[in-house]
């Protein structure tokens, strides 16, 4: 009998992600890096086209997540210093993204792709319709060979609908599109154990598993002045792509060939291995909200059932609701810690929710006088977060 082969996430990925940060595209805010753009332009068609000069084996599907908006907005409008004002940001993201557009088209162009700009916010991603219909105009796009690049559409963005930062979304892109590897380029060479600028016998991570939570005590802080990513919201980003099956690497982009030599099989920078097979469709829907309208909060009963016997959350096993929601958005459950262990599609509001805590479902029709569902939420509508 033949053994069947083991996947390898980086040699047989074959719809990529990746993600480029800030102080890489803008040379540390000193405009747009044409030099380094083309070269990871030339990498991707490469890719596109599987070379086996360069040790690809087989064709792969590439799609470009790029910062650099606000930071060669800010270089066109002459400002120095990132604004804080929200109409500023979003106009240094209009004047930026003109030249960031162009910049990709025209180093695509002169490797022989197509490109298209795609701007997305949460509301297109939260959202059920919208969330299908971006998942469907990218896998098009894909389908005729043509690679996307997307940046979060910073000129319209507010608080509610933001996703906040591209290594978020190059997550998100990941999970919309079943990707099979996300690809984080940085200006770090990836995770380390500590701090390597405050101690010198920190360890380098080669290898470890999507969604460890020793990961998010390893990573620190944000640690550029144009960027808003640390290497934190790295590592929150892997755990977040992991839940559609994609591994993800983290790795300095500056190093020589790095996507192909990744695509080749060569281990360079952190990678962060998805230990789950994908999720379904609608789960993973409902795992990408970023921004919830309320929370359940159960008891140690309940949570051990939802945790260990994968079962639906009932009324009784409620003790108490917050915020304000309607039937069907999406609502975090949480233990009696207050840590979010589950999130899923609610049954019932918010305002009938609080009616329903802790009594048995039997009583659901004499307190609201309808019985929608047994459950507050359905195991089918539910995904487990810790």
């Amino acid at each position: 009998m033949i053994k069947k082969k083991e996947f390898d996430p980086l040699l047989d990925a074959r719809r990529i992600v990746v993600k480029v940060g800030s102080s890489l595209v803008t040379n540390e805010g000193r405009g747009l890096d044409e030099a380094a753009i083309g070269e990871w332009c030339r990498q991707l068609a490469l890719l596109a086209r599987g070379d086996a000069a360069q040790g690809l084996q087989g064709e792969r599907e590439v799609i470009m997540v790029s910062s650099g908006a606000i930071a060669e907005g800010m270089k066109r409008l002459g400002w120095a210093r990132r604004p804080i004002e929200v109409n500023e940001l979003q106009a240094a993201a209009a004047v930026g993204q003109m030249g960031l557009a162009h910049m990709y088209e025209t180093k695509l162009r002169e490797q022989g792709l197509r490109s298209a700009q795609v701007l997305l916010t949460h509301a297109d991603l939260s959202n059920r319709e919208r969330y299908l219909n971006a998942r469907s105009t990218l896998l098009t796009l894909l389908q005729h060979g043509v690679v996307p690049v997307i940046n979060e559409n910073d000129t319209v963005v507010n608080d509610e609908i933001k996703v906040g930062d591209n290594d978020t979304l190059g997550a998100l892109v990941a999970n919309l599109v079943e990707a099979d590897l996300l690809v984080i380029l940085t200006d770090q060479k990836g995770l380390y154990d500590a701090d390597p600028r405050q101690n010198p016998a920190a360890q380098f991570v080669h290898e470890a598993r999507a969604g460890d939570p020793a990961l998010e005590l390893m990573a620190g802080g944000a640690g550029s002045a144009i960027g808003k990513g640390g290497m934190l919201t790295k590592i929150v980003a892997a755990r977040r792509a992991a839940g559609s099956g994609a591994s993800t690497v983290i790795a300095w982009g500056r190093e020589s060939d790095v996507l192909l030599r990744l695509a080749a099989g060569e281990r360079i920078g952190t990678l962060l291995v998805a230990p789950n097979a994908k999720m379904q469709a609608r789960k993973q829907w409902i795992a990408d909200h970023l921004q919830l309208r309320g929370a359940l909060s159960v008891d140690e009963g309940a949570a051990a059932k939802l945790r260990a016997e994968g079962k639906s959350l009932l009324p009784i096993g409620m003790t108490a609701v917050q915020g304000v929601f309607s039937r069907g958005d999406v609502v975090a459950i949480r233990d009696i810690t207050g840590a979010e262990i589950a999130r899923g599609l609610a049954n019932y509001s918010s305002a009938e929710a609080r009616l329903l805590c802790r009594k048995p479902s039997t009583e659901i029709a004499a307190l609201l006088g309808y019985t929608a569902e047994p459950e507050m939420v359905h195991r089918d509508n539910m995904v487990l977060t810790r």
